[in-house]
């Protein structure tokens, strides 16, 4: 068994615009870092740390576990939204590329960018082959995005949800227990 925790990054000022926000490389906003302080209460003890390599995901590793070595993995960066990158829904309203991809659930390839099955791949073989390194018995942080670990825990997680159930905000923390082949949430 292995003990780990997901952890979304702190907010940015494109999170607080609610603008999406993937491949942009934004810092933390002062809110962001004051979640990242609020969890930072909490104290949480790993022993192993993996990251995206985005940022925003270094810096609130570095504020939760200051000089904790750390790993990037590439395979758990946000989505690439493409042509919506960066702008909010109200901005996206008139696009009917926008329109469509939303109607359709947000399932269809993004114009210029990832589609949600291709994202899900990626951020599940990543953390596959990011785990079967770990020692059983370990403590285990994941510092990435609300989407990472939405389709991490949509594929691993029992009872089995839906994507969005497993939404949790900036600087807010998931944990469970990995077995081997599905997590427990604690």
């Amino acid at each position: 068994m292995i003990d780990i925790f997901f952890i979304r990054h702190g907010a940015t000022e494109g999170n607080l615009r609610r603008r999406y926000i993937g491949r942009t490389d934004e810092p933390l906003c002062e809110a962001g870092i004051a979640q990242v302080k609020a969890l930072q209460k909490r104290r949480l003890s790993v022993d192993r740390l993996f990251v995206s390599p985005m940022l925003r995901t270094r810096q609130t590793a570095d504020i939760l576990f200051p000089k904790m070595h750390y790993t990037v993995v590439d395979g758990l960066a946000e989505t690439d939204f493409g042509r919506f990158e960066g702008k909010s829904a109200d901005e996206l309203s008139g696009d009917p590329a926008y329109q469509a991809w939303v109607d359709a659930m947000c399932l269809t390839p993004i114009p210029e960018g990832e589609s949600v099955t291709d994202f899900k791949t990626r951020c599940c073989e990543a953390f596959t082959e990011t785990i079967k390194n770990v020692q059983d018995g370990s403590r285990v942080g994941f510092v990435v995005h609300g989407g990472v670990i939405m389709a991490i825990m949509e594929a691993y997680a029992r009872p089995k949800k839906d994507f969005y159930a497993y939404h949790i905000g900036n600087g807010e923390c998931l944990q469970g227990v990995y077995d081997g082949e599905t997590i427990q949430i604690k």
